[in-house]
């Protein structure tokens, strides 16, 4: 039995929002081997329930829960020290739980947002 490949980016909810509206920037990261974390995919799941309805929501939830992984008490420990850590930059705390988890993991993040460009571990694209 073969291991399932390590993933090589962990996707934010900017780059979810992305993927969902259609955006070619960001259409190539899902040929790749990704990974999203529980609390980014909750994150999306609202952003799609505000913005679209409950189907859409529900489609585009089915369709990530394959790549999604849980995140630990310690990493959400780890994403608040990190976030008091960066208070400059204003992360949310879903910004700081994504960019710690994918940290950990050992693949880049996947983003959009501004306040990470520039940052190790980032694949920053803009819209």
């Amino acid at each position: 039995m073969s291991e399932k490949m390590p993933a090589y980016f962990s996707l934010d909810t900017y780059a979810l929002v992305e993927i969902a509206r259609g955006n070619q920037k960001f259409a190539k990261y899902t040929a790749q081997e990704f990974v999203v974390n529980d609390v980014t995919l909750a994150e999306f799941y609202n952003i799609m329930l505000r913005d679209y309805d409950e189907a859409t929501a529900d489609y585009w939830f089915r369709k990530i829960s394959p790549n999604t992984e849980p995140v630990t008490k310690e990493l959400l420990r780890e994403a608040v020290k990190f976030r008091r850590s960066s208070r400059e930059k204003n992360f949310s705390f879903f910004d700081a739980v994504g960019y710690v988890f994918a940290r950990r993991r050992a693949c880049k993040f996947l983003t959009g947002d501004r306040e990470f460009e520039g940052m190790p571990n980032v694949e920053f694209v803009s819209k």
